[in-house]
């Protein structure tokens, strides 16, 4: 059952007006604990124009809750009782293949961060982070779509094997890593002296090579492989 009173019908019913006004981002929060939920709501909420509009206890809320709205982003730990974050965060790639899911968790071994990503987590923070980086990690969901820091990186880097032979050029690789990191194909191309055409035309190859679709696959696989630049 969604947890009652969280949010008062006329916010809700003033939030679309706003969100159009100001072009508020909306978050849905999950997390089993009310006081760590508290927190988290009112770091995001310090970000200018970002509201969390809905919370859930459980990955049972969760998934029901995204039933009913559409959030920009969703904010989610994996420890929760019933469904696991893990499961939940594979029915929601199912069911909503374009949401941006974060991960807030606890859990800081490279086996958790692996398994996240690949049920379809978009970014992974551990809750030992400074609440800077949380706000920093939500601003760059919300412009992006994916989220992985360098101790995170590191983390899979000290479980992934040997980079399997992908067909990808060193320069491919490089590029890849860099899109992975959240740089724009400008940035891109300023920091390795090309034109940005060219680092178009290296993305629209990658994703050729790697039969992927958009940023935010590449960056889950970028991550898999350990090519997120620490």
């Amino acid at each position: 059952m969604i947890a009652p009173n969280l949010f008062p019908a006329t916010r809700q019913a003033a939030l679309p007006a706003r969100a159009m006004a100001r072009s508020v981002k909306s978050v849905v929060l999950a997390d089993d604990h009310d006081l760590v939920r508290a927190g988290i709501q009112g770091l995001i909420e310090l970000l200018p124009d970002v509201e969390v509009i809905a919370q859930a206890r459980s990955g049972e809320e969760l998934l029901a809750l995204l039933e009913r709205v559409r959030p920009d982003l969703v904010v989610t730990d994996i420890g929760m009782p019933g469904i696991d974050g893990v499961e939940a965060v594979t029915r929601i790639r199912a069911r909503h293949p374009s949401l941006p899911i974060l991960v807030l968790s606890m859990f800081d071994s490279a086996e958790m961060v692996q398994r996240a990503v690949a049920s379809g987590a978009n970014g992974y923070l551990t809750k030992s982070a400074a609440p800077h980086e949380l706000q920093h990690a939500i601003g760059v969901m919300l412009t992006t779509g994916s989220y992985f820091n360098a101790a995170v990186a590191r983390l899979l880097m000290h479980r992934v094997d040997a980079l399997a032979d992908d067909g990808l050029t060193d320069r491919q690789q490089e590029v890849l890593s860099l899109l992975a990191s959240g740089l724009s194909s400008k940035e891109i191309a300023f920091q390795l002296k090309l034109s940005p055409k060219t680092i178009d035309v290296h993305r629209a190859r990658i994703m050729e090579r790697l039969d992927l679709r958009d940023v935010a696959s590449l960056t889950r696989y970028a991550v898999r492989r350990g090519l997120v630049k620490a």
